[in-house]
């Protein structure tokens, strides 16, 4: 199943099950009003921060988008298990498909974190927007080398390297001299 197909009419379901039209959602977070209409028509693949950011509006965790069980137990997920997945933006001006997010937890309910393997395809952009959102974010490299925009340093990171950062930084993620990668990415974002 192609969850990015779902993205944006969970959005506008739970927009709509609250009340707040299409402009407020867009002034209160601060994201324009036709990026909106295109995330919930599902015509724009969105990258994770505007994401957030709608999620903070409404009042709900991240995982909500994503999510089709809710688990209250521990959730196992088996080597091979994470096939589902979503597929986001990578900010890019040309870009608009860059890397494809493999829940590791997706069922889990009331969880405060989200677990992904994120395959990262390989790419001629080099036209990389920063971005920022509430949270934390914890990434390890698998497989090939990252390059982590962070406020105003750049880190290369190699196969079993990792970085942990506040996300309210400007910041990108993206592979090392447009190499395909692999990475293990945590994502905390506060309600």
């Amino acid at each position: 199943m192609d969850t990015s197909k779902i993205v944006g009419e969970k959005i506008k379901a739970l927009r709509e099950s609250q009340s707040v039209s299409l402009e407020e959602l867009a002034k209160r977070s601060g994201i324009p009003l036709e990026q909106i209409e295109r995330i919930e028509n599902n015509t724009d693949l969105p990258s994770l921060a505007p994401l957030i950011k709608i999620a903070r509006v409404l009042g709900v965790r991240l995982g909500m988008f994503l999510d089709d069980e809710d688990e209250n137990g521990p959730v196992i997920c088996r080597k091979g298990e994470a096939q589902n997945s979503i597929t986001f933006s990578n900010n890019a001006i040309q870009s608009r498909r860059h890397m494809v997010y493999h829940s590791l937890s997706r069922s889990k309910s009331n969880r405060h974190m989200e677990p992904f393997i994120i395959d990262v395809a390989p790419t001629d952009d080099t036209d990389f927007v920063l971005s920022t959102h509430e949270g934390e974010e914890f990434i390890m490299v698998m497989e090939g080398v990252m390059e982590i925009s962070y406020g105003e340093n750049v880190y290369l990171l190699e196969e079993g390297d990792s970085i942990y950062y506040d996300s309210i930084v400007p910041h990108h993620v993206h592979s090392y001299k447009g190499e395909a990668a692999k990475i293990l990415a945590v994502i905390y974002t506060p309600i």
